[in-house]
């Protein structure tokens, strides 16, 4: 058995028994592997496993990776801030985006979003920690961004997406989580109607699926631990 192989059963059982614990059904929660700075080759063997969606957060890299991967069924998610200059590359090769905290940045995308495809589905990023070194929009102004979004031809508004501040505090970890869902709630008792939520990684995904994430992202846990050197 091969080291993704093994640690793809691992996460799965992880996932499962932490929707259990909270009482959701399995298809509720959506693993997405985050397989930045990671070959085409690990990516095949996620997918030999199983796996079907896979996270980016470099573009040319993610590109040269659907091209040499365009025979498999593969489902491809952006994750992180967006320049106005990748938008159409974005918008013509994936089928998910997380990571909108622009208005400016949606209408690229609605525009540029082939008529040939689906309409492309978005996550709102929340900087849900207020920290000054991430991307998103503030958890206040994000309804209004919502309503903008959600006007916009070529996209699917589906919810929303956060990174919060890395920590092994667990009653530390859940707040941001907790707040997530309560915002999600709030919007959709405003009209909206989202229905994913986008949190978690490899060291807190099972918290956030107790606080109703229903897209986990975890890469380390699954490919090992990356090697940056030389990345961008």
């Amino acid at each position: 058995m091969t080291a993704i192989l093994s640690n793809m059963q691992a996460v799965r059982r992880a996932v499962t028994a932490a929707a259990t614990a909270a009482g959701r059904p399995l298809d509720a929660v959506h693993l997405l592997a985050v397989s930045k700075t990671f070959p085409a080759a690990s990516v095949r063997e996620a997918y030999q496993a199983g796996q079907t969606a896979f996270g980016e957060n470099y573009l040319q890299e993610a590109l040269d990776k659907i091209d040499a991967l365009r025979e498999l069924p593969l489902e491809w998610h952006f994750i992180g801030p967006i320049q106005s200059n990748k938008t159409r590359a974005i918008a013509e090769h994936f089928d998910w985006v997380h990571g909108v905290d622009r208005l400016k940045i949606a209408e690229r995308l609605s525009a540029q979003r082939p008529e040939s495809l689906p309409p492309l589905n978005i996550c709102l990023q929340v900087n849900v920690s207020g920290e000054a070194s991430k991307s998103g929009v503030a958890p206040q102004e994000v309804a209004q961004l919502a309503s903008e979004v959600a006007r916009l031809p070529r996209l699917q508004l589906r919810g929303l997406m956060a990174i919060p501040a890395p920590t092994n505090d667990p009653a530390r970890q859940r707040a941001p989580f907790v707040q997530m869902r309560e915002l999600m709630e709030t919007m959709n008792a405003q009209g909206m109607r989202l229905d994913t939520l986008s949190m978690g990684m490899s060291h807190d995904f099972a918290v956030a699926i107790q606080e109703g994430a229903t897209i986990v992202r975890v890469g380390t846990a699954i490919f090992g631990a990356r090697n940056y050197g030389g990345e961008q």
